[in-house]
């Protein structure tokens, strides 16, 4: 992976979707997602009713061949579409629900997850809330790189940009990832996998007839999204499996934590909850944790000790590198039959 591959990518990418946007009046993401499906169709610039021009086709088409993502690795690829994602997210002023993982956290998740499948032969993995893929192809390819050759992923998103620009980052990077359109609390058309990881989106949800079918649903109200995506994704869970999941820091003390305990305590074994650097946080209302589950079942079990603890600043290395080698320890002891 080399910077100017990325950067010659995005500059592709943000040059051409700029010219789109203006021939197509349409916004930014919406013409990045048209110029992508452009050059995943060998570079052919689609045309309807006259449109683009002749002349921005001809401009297009000669950009297009400035770079070949069929000659680049998968994260070159996927950071470049993150440099495109973070300037939609500016100029378009994407909600702040669907803005992508930070690739410091979503490396640190992958990282976690690593030893947690080390046994399996092959991983299948699940992101409820998908969005633009950016966390579920990050862990796929530490996965592949670090422990398995045969990865493949579901993603459920039912936001239409964002489950197009998730089809277009899978295709590129060449990952085997099956999408389904859809509000991933309703039911589901998938196979169980083998691991969840989802930067699960916080607030209410609002359909309370389907939330009623949750055990963690609120009692009278809307429910929180993020427990009842949280139960949907064990739902989906094999016996054993893991969920990696980005919650509230205080994610425990909200007025709900009694329902979502009770169904905890029923399903899944709580085996970590690491608190995230507050730096990397407007404030600490918006903090966040990384919590590790395990569904109940098969040889699933309780861990001896609940990993607790907060990450060192990021900014600090060595600190950082030695929370991460305690982490690794306290996984390969639990979890891994060697160390058993």
């Amino acid at each position: 992976m080399t910077e100017e591959q990325i950067t010659k990518l995005f500059q592709v990418f943000d040059q051409s979707a700029e010219w789109l946007q203006q021939a197509l009046d349409t916004s930014y993401l919406d013409a990045f997602i048209e110029t992508a499906d452009n050059m995943i169709d060998g570079n052919r610039v689609r045309v309807e009713d006259g449109v683009p021009t002749p002349l921005v086709v001809t401009k297009l088409t000669n950009l297009y061949q400035q770079v070949d993502y069929h000659q680049m690795e998968a994260t070159s690829i996927r950071k470049a579409i993150q440099m495109v994602m973070i300037k939609a997210t500016k100029v378009d002023q994407i909600q702040a629900i669907h803005q992508i993982t930070p690739d410091t956290i979503a490396y640190t998740m992958g990282y976690l997850a690593i030893r947690l499948v080390k046994p399996l032969q092959q991983v299948r993995l699940l992101d409820p809330a998908v969005g633009s893929a950016n966390l579920l192809t990050a862990v796929m390819n530490q996965l592949q790189e670090e422990a398995h050759e045969q990865v493949a992923g579901v993603g459920i998103d039912n936001d239409d940009s964002l489950i197009s620009v998730a089809s277009i980052s899978t295709q590129m990077q060449g990952l085997d990832v099956e999408l389904v359109h859809q509000d991933a609390l309703s039911e589901l058309p998938i196979a169980p996998v083998n691991l969840v990881v989802s930067d699960l989106p916080i607030g209410y949800y609002p359909v309370d007839d389907q939330a009623s079918q949750y055990l963690t649903r609120s009692a009278s109200g809307h429910s929180y999204v993020h427990h009842l995506l949280m139960e949907q994704a064990v739902n989906h869970l094999n016996p054993g499996g893991f969920g990696i999941f980005l919650v509230p820091s205080g994610l425990f003390q909200s007025p709900e934590t009694k329902g979502l305990l009770k169904w905890m305590q029923e399903h899944v074994y709580l085996q970590g909850i690491l608190n995230l650097p507050g730096e990397l946080f407007q404030n600490e209302a918006a903090q966040k944790a990384i919590m590790i589950v395990q569904k109940q079942g098969a040889e699933s079990h309780q861990a001896s000790q609940v990993m607790l603890g907060e990450f060192p600043s990021f900014k600090d290395p060595d600190a950082f590198q030695k929370f991460l080698a305690e982490v690794v320890e306290w996984e390969e002891h639990e979890f891994l039959p060697e160390h058993k």
